[in-house]
């Protein structure tokens, strides 16, 4: 099922629908979460909020125009929300962008809507389509599906971790010359 009908479903508030969306993206997004040394617990809470605010804003019909994937707005949502309960605990998250600035994951999230592609993300789009199908692969299960070193290593049946940072790294050096030229 494409990602527009599942939008499509939720936003008749089919609970298979979300059922579904959860399911699919919550392991993805505890191992993005684990780099910002939050505890599995509050990952799961924050993940579980992200799906709340994720299903309003589909309902309200404000993903019509998403421009990204489900995940990547899921994990953009979550990832603002993770800072918030890190500032409420005084924690320092380092990894975060702005580290003192309160952020409002709702009016944050809004910035993942927009009407057509600003030129980076054309640029991005068409590199990544020009990439051979292994960097498509390490880049995919490492950027957009959340895996670690060690999972993109066993699913790809790589020979260990290094192969993998290696091949991560070339990919990321021939997109960036890819959208520089």
């Amino acid at each position: 099922m494409s990602e527009q009908q599942l939008l499509l479903l939720l936003k008749k508030s089919d609970k298979d629908a979300l059922k579904m969306i959860y399911l699919e993206h919550r392991n993805p997004f505890v191992n993005f979460a684990r780099k910002f040394n939050v505890s599995d617990e509050d990952i799961l809470d924050v993940y579980q909020d992200a799906i709340i605010v994720f299903q309003e804003k589909v309902i309200q019909g404000k993903l019509d125009n998403l421009t990204c994937s489900l995940q990547t707005f899921l994990f953009g949502i979550g990832k603002y929300m993770l800072f918030e309960k890190a500032r409420k605990n005084n924690k320092k998250v380092t990894d975060f962008p702005l580290e003192n600035e309160a952020y409002n994951y709702k009016e944050m999230s809004d910035s993942f809507i927009q009407e057509t592609p600003n030129e980076f993300q054309l640029l991005l789009q068409k590199g990544f389509a020009e990439l051979g199908k292994k960097c498509k692969e390490v880049l995919t299960l490492f950027y957009y599906r959340g895996f670690t070193i060690d999972e993109i290593t066993e699913e790809l049946n790589y020979k260990d971790k290094n192969v993998v940072k290696s091949q991560k790294s070339r990919c990321l050096k021939q997109l960036k010359e890819m959208i520089k030229s």
